[in-house]
């Protein structure tokens, strides 16, 4: 069964089909009952055409402004059905009737909607009641699709006997409801959830119920298909969207069962051609006769689903693909990919592809994703890559571009196309074109990344499908290690190992738990065939420990997880069994690993992470493991004893004090094991003490205390070392470098090495202490000492803030942050013990923390430690970065937590604009918790930030000039950061004012200008976010401190008409709009009283203003759903007609009843006035009266292809795909005029403004070219990449991290 066309290339070309639309007919039916046509032209004589899909309104009642065409010609179902004015049936028929009412239309939406009935049972009472009476049968089929819609009117027995299909439709449209913007389809809530699957499975019921009789009895469904291609052109998108999906869902049936028919007809007609072969002796005539008549029955079935089809596809497909509605789009690219794939035969060529191709450019990224999907159904069929290799060639590019597309669900999807590609096809990707992939095994989203990682072991299994076939398991898994330790090195991005580990973890689970294997490639020497290089073993050791954690921990790395997993009983049972096999595998091994790598710095502190993972009580399970327990702790003092790095300290102090916990038997031989090195390192510091307080040591003597110190804090940060006194000995170091001020790398090199694990020792004594101090009951004498301590640190540090080193300044300045934070009167007030130890900031302290942000922090990057030597290198670059972010952190801290109070912040805010890039998201939460604590300090905080900057400018920039530019740019971005709620932010903002007003004013002489008044200009930009009273009240102030009357100085000026300009009240309404639920109900629609056809642009105007709206759309006149009344007897209006040239109506005028209704205020558009735009043709202004009406008028056939739909689900200004059009040329229309005996009918009619979506004239159709496959350019749906490189040191909630 193929569908017909008129000629080949019906389908590559949208012209021709518009072409069918111009005839008034929406689809081209077969039909067969040419006698009950005969009859009923008899009987009726000629008629109109019947329910054309267009020209619904203006041939109901015609009207003068409309240019009248002739009728023509629509094939179109039998006369007897909705429409025709017909007897009615017997009296006893009526009385059946009555009696038997069987499945209403109200049983079969509460069905449906419920979602607790058998459809199978539904269907099946309705089919028995439409087989008594077919016209009251189908009557209740369409009050159900009435129903689906959301309408709450119901088309009676005299509508259904008398009207059209466009004037029951237009009925249907008045008597939509227009108490919420939501219809089933889209309504939220638990009951609508199985809505939209209750309608899909009803009509896939109905069409397998009826696939043997009533699909061909030209009655039921080509009724059916012509009202939903009728609802499917309306103005109203409940109706649109439902009966799209309706109609798609009968294609989709249509389709299987023409699939159905198809193998009967081959089945038969082999049947008939093998007894056809036989001897005329042999032949059955009867049998070859019945063949014969089943075939011919059969060729039948197919022309007439051939027929339905033709009219489905063009009737709703080919308008509805490209609405302006996404949701609407989506359906028809979801039905479409089911006929690819299940009637290939029909189907699957490039005039169907092609929609496909198209649909890949879609704005939306739910049409995207559809599309994607659909094409994944295609290259999973092996018999179909043939047919596809011409769609593959021209669409290759943009399925490799869609793989950062800014939804991350399509970029998964494309991902995993692109995936299919490479396993189907002969030719796959290049390297070249796969390289577009590999990267996003890096990438932040997991499902992303874990489909990239498909993609990359599938490639890997290639490369290892060329080893010899016989090879063992472990020979390629050895392959398999060294072909992802090539990738990973060529990556390039080596700090991210975990998340290349958690892109394989779900396909390559397996092999990353290979213990054996990998351990085994490590223990070989790089001489024994397979061994690696130094480069591969370090990779193979970082992927092997990021494995590790993966497996013990079981969820994945810092970033990549959404929300905390809780994991279920088989989760926890899996990661106990993995546990357990790392701890039994590494016990035996770690040691001997730690041994050979124990020179590298890298490799070891990789190593050493291990044992954080192990079931460490294995190690007293049996007493053979106790002595692997002993090898550990003596490869981890001897790594201690090689290396100075605090990396791979801190790696050995961990697990040491992992290992000397409490709650483990052998924790005593562990501790024993540590106290002893850490007596051995404090020996070897106290011994060369004296010499270094005097300065008579030697290079040496300097070099082993500065190590041995290095180590001791080291292991001062994970263990209490309150009992070894190293205080004292580093407090004189510290004190003794201060005060001679000897502490220069030139003059003294190991200066500094020992100044700064001297303060790291001293403050990790002093945390201890509080820690103990908390735990226990102190002494007085305990407390007074500690408190000691304290001020003594304190003091010492804000001393090493002035040092010219910058690893000690460095240092100092955060450890004094974190004990001012920690011994702060607010962190002390709970605990009783701890209340005497508070230490709240002096001064002088205050004044030099603050000059360090001033010198050290907010600097430009060249200005310190990015110079010189450094300059160019990335990782110092980001490395000192990342240490001022902690620092500005650190400082922020103090003030959010009440340390320093609110009015230091100025130092931070002050910078807000300047550093965005460096530090914008620290300020701006600083900014956040400022206004929680204090809501007005902190708005005074910020206008006194800004007088500073104000305060420091040159007189020569006062006013003007680029200092006093970017001071105003910074008063936008702090103006921004108050918020949308303007109410919460009246008092703040009025004391911002207050405050800049009173400085503005100040000093200022006797008629003289004050010198401080253009900050004023400054103050301005605060002015937007003020509420219409509080512009009054500061008005009124401004009034008060100027005098009357006031000067006239330029800024004073400015400022005043901030204050004055225009009422706050639409801003505040669109604002406070823009935060409702996009399917909230709407307030109440206004109620358009002015007959159409004399509405002027100023009560337009006016009503615009009134509302909340800031938008220079015109409101339409009338739709073209809206019955027009004659307009001869009103005064004639002057008319500026805009025509807008497209191929589907509701595409100018947005849609209130939608999503985001437009009463609400939350579109602000710039999109120009129709009577304003270039296609706009104006009529000579001297041949009209006075009266001015704007009429937006659209040519075309599909709505919603033009202009942005406001209440779709992304921003309007990416409406739906943009076509080439060829505008036709069109005829003057002559002046609209309407009668004031409708006046009254109009009130009613003009109420559905909200619901209709444009002002269509039916009259003017354009003639729309479909381009060629290869003619569509991408969009920018792939510019805002959803791949980005996470990092393994911070996570994605770094500010929680750096506030907490």
């Amino acid at each position: 069964m193929e569908v017909q066309h008129s000629d080949e290339s019906s389908l590559d070309s949208l012209e021709e089909i518009d072409d069918i639309s111009d005839s008034g007919s929406d689809f081209e039916l077969q039909l067969k009952s040419i006698k009950r046509k005969k009859q009923t032209i008899a009987l009726l004589g000629p008629q109109p055409p019947k329910r054309p899909r267009r020209k619904a309104a203006s041939q109901a009642s015609p009207s003068p402004s409309t240019t009248s065409t002739p009728p023509a010609r629509s094939p179109q179902p039998p006369q007897s059905y909705l429409g025709t004015t017909r007897q009615l049936g017997s009296p006893r028929r009526e009385r059946e009737r009555r009696g038997n009412q069987g499945m209403r239309a109200g049983d079969m939406y509460e069905a449906v909607r419920s979602g607790k009935s058998a459809m199978v049972a539904v269907v099946d009472e309705w089919l028995d009641s439409y087989k008594q009476d077919r016209e009251a049968g189908l009557l209740e089929l369409i009050n159900f699709v009435v129903q689906c819609c959301g309408c709450k009117g119901v088309v009676s027995r005299e509508m259904f006997d008398g009207m059209q299909n466009a004037e029951i439709i237009s009925t249907l449209t008045k008597e939509f409801n227009e108490d919420s913007v939501n219809y089933p389809l889209c309504s939220p809530g638990p009951q609508w959830r199985k809505f939209r699957a209750g309608v899909c499975e009803f009509v896939q019921v109905l069409v397998r119920s009826c696939q043997n009789s009533l699909l061909y009895d030209e009655y039921l469904f080509s009724a059916l298909l012509a009202l939903l291609t009728g609802l499917s052109d309306s103005q109203v998108r409940a109706f649109r969207h439902t009966s799209t999906l309706i109609a798609m869902k009968l294609m989709t049936g249509i389709v299987e069962v023409a699939v159905m028919v198809f193998a009967q007809m081959k089945t038969t007609q082999r049947r008939y051609d093998m007894e056809k072969s036989k001897r005329a002796e042999h032949r059955a005539s009867e049998r070859l006769e019945e063949l014969q008549a089943t075939i011919s029955e059969l060729r039948e079935h197919q022309e007439e689903l051939s027929s339905m089809m033709n009219a489905t596809f063009r009737g709703v497909f080919v308008h509805r693909y490209r609405d302006r509605v996404a949701e609407i789009r989506a359906v028809c690219i979801e039905e479409m990919g089911v006929w690819l794939r299940e009637n290939p035969r029909d189907f699957l060529n490039d005039g169907y592809l092609k929609y496909l191709g198209w649909t890949l450019h879609d704005k939306q990224g739910s049409v995207r994703l559809q599309c994607v999907r659909a094409l994944q159904g295609l290259y999973k069929e092996k018999d179909l890559i043939g047919r596809l290799e011409l769609f593959t060639s021209r669409f290759k590019e943009r399925m490799l571009c869609m793989v950062l597309d800014k939804d991350p669900d399509v970029a998964v999807e494309a991902v995993q196309l692109l995936l299919l590609l490479q396993q189907r096809t002969e030719e796959g990707l290049s390297e070249e074109e796969c390289s577009h992939v590999y990267p996003l095994v890096f990438a932040s989203r997991r499902g992303l990344a874990s489909a990239a990682g498909a993609f990359l072991y599938h490639k890997l299994g290639c490369a290892m499908s060329s080893k010899p076939q016989e090879a063992d398991m472990g020979s390629r898994r050895a392959a398999f290690f060294n072909l992802l330790v090539s990738f990973y090195i060529q990556s390039e991005f080596h700090e991210h190992g975990a998340y290349l580990v958690d892109s394989l973890w779900g396909v390559a689970g397996s092999e990353l738990r290979d213990w054996d294997t990998m351990t085994s490639l490590l223990v070989q020497e790089a001489g024994q065939g397979q061994g690696l290089v130094d480069e591969e073993e370090g990779a193979l050791i970082e992927l092997m420990m990021c494995a590790v954690r993966q497996a013990a921990e079981g969820h994945p790395p810092v970033g990549r997880a959404q929300a905390k997993k809780i994991l279920s009983m088989k989760d926890k049972k899996i990661q106990a069994q993995d546990k357990r096999r790392i701890t039994t595998h590494f016990i035996t091994l770690l040691p001997q690993l730690l041994a050979k790598y124990s020179a590298d710095v890298e490799k070891v502190t990789s190593l050493l992470k291990a044992p954080l993972h192990f079931d460490l009580e294995t190690y007293s399970s049996t007493g053979r493991l106790e002595k692997y327990l002993d090898l550990l702790l003596a490869q981890v003092c001897g790594i201690v004893e090689k290396h100075t790095e605090s990396g791979v300290l801190e790696a050995c102090a961990r697990v040491a004090c992992a290992l000397c916990h409490d709650k483990y038997t052998f924790s005593g031989r562990a501790d024993l094991v540590v106290s002893q090195l850490l007596d051995s390192l404090t020996d070897r510091f106290s011994s060369h003490l004296n010499e270094l307080l005097q300065g008579t040591a030697d290079e040496d003597e300097v070099y082993s205390a500065a190590t041995a110190l290095t180590r001791i804090a080291a292991f001062s940060s994970a263990k209490d070392l309150t009992s070894w006194k190293l205080f004292e000995p580093c407090f004189q170091l510290l004190k003794s470098g201060v005060e001679s001020r000897d502490i220069d790398k030139e003059c003294c090199p190991m200066s500094f090495q020992l100044m700064v694990p001297a303060l790291k020792c001293a403050a990790f004594h002093v945390l201890w202490e509080k820690v103990r101090v908390a735990n226990s009951t102190p002494t007085k004498a305990e407390v007074k000492r500690l408190k000691k301590e304290v001020r003594s640190f304190c003091i010492v540090c804000q001393s090493c803030l002035s040092v010219g080193q910058p690893e000690i300044r460095d240092q100092a300045f955060e450890l004094l942050c974190d004990l001012l934070l920690l011994f702060g009167v607010s962190s002390v007030r709970s605990h009783p013990t701890l209340q005497p130890l508070a230490h709240p900031p002096s001064d002088s302290l205050r004044f030099d923390m603050a000059a360090f942000l001033l010198d050290y922090v907010f600097t430009e990057p060249d200005d310190d430690q990015l110079s010189g030597e450094a300059e160019g290198e990335e990782e110092v670059k980001m490395a000192t970065l990342q240490r001022r972010r902690n620092q500005l952190a650190g400082y922020c801290k103090l003030v959010i937590y009440g340390i320093l109070d609110l009015s230091t912040a100025t130092d931070v805010f002050k910078y807000y604009s300047k550093f965005y890039k460096d530090y914008g998201d620290i300020i701006k939460e600083t900014l956040s918790k400022t206004k929680m604590i204090s809501p007005v300090q902190s708005a005074k905080t910020v206008c006194l930030s800004l007088q500073q900057l104000f305060s420091a400018l040159a007189p020569e920039s006062v006013g003007g000039g680029q200092e006093f530019g970017e001071i105003r740019e910074l008063a936008k971005r702090l103006a921004m950061s108050f918020g949308i709620d303007l109410h919460r932010i009246r008092k703040p903002l009025v004391s911002l004012h207050m405050d800049g007003i009173r400085f503005a004013l100040r000093e200022a002489g006797e008629g003289e200008q004050p010198p401080n008044l253009p900050f004023l200009e400054i103050l301005s930009e605060f002015s937007f976010k003020l509420l219409r009273q509080d512009r009054a009240q500061l008005s009124a102030f401004l009034s008060a401190e100027c005098g009357s009357p006031a000067p006239s100085w330029p800024s004073l000026r400015m400022y005043q008409r901030s204050l004055q300009s225009g009422s706050s009240k639409p801003r505040e309404e669109g604002e406070r709009s823009a935060t409702l639920s996009p399917h909230s109900t709407p307030a109440a629609k206004r109620r358009r009283t002015t007959p159409q056809g004399s509405v002027s642009s100023a009560s337009r105007g006016q009503w615009l203003d009134s509302s909340s709206i800031h938008s220079n759309l015109a409101t339409p006149g009338l739709t073209s759903t809206v019955q027009r009344q004659p307009s001869n007897q009103l005064p004639v209006t002057h008319n500026t007609h805009a025509s807008i040239t497209g191929s589907d109506k509701g595409s100018i005028i947005s849609e209130p009843e939608s999503d985001e209704d437009l009463s609400e205020g939350s579109i602000h558009s710039n999109l120009a006035t129709p009577g304003l735009t270039s296609t706009m043709q104006r009529q000579p202004s001297n041949q009209l009266p006075v009266t001015h009406n704007t009429h937006a008028s659209t040519t075309g056939s599909d709505k919603g292809s033009i202009i942005s739909e406001p209440e779709s689900d992304e921003d309007f200004s990416e409406g739906s795909l943009q076509r080439k059009v060829e505008p036709r040329r069109r005829s003057k229309l002559p002046i609209a005029q309407a009668s004031p005996s409708a006046h009254c009918d109009l009130e009613s009619h003009l109420t559905m403004l909200s619901l209709i979506e444009e002002d269509d004239d039916e009259d003017d159709e354009v003639e729309e070219k479909e381009p060629e496959i290869e003619d569509f350019e991408s969009d920018d749906s792939d510019h805002d990449t959803a791949f980005t490189l996470p990092s393994t040191r911070r996570s994605t909630s770094y500010l929680e991290e750096l506030f907490q």
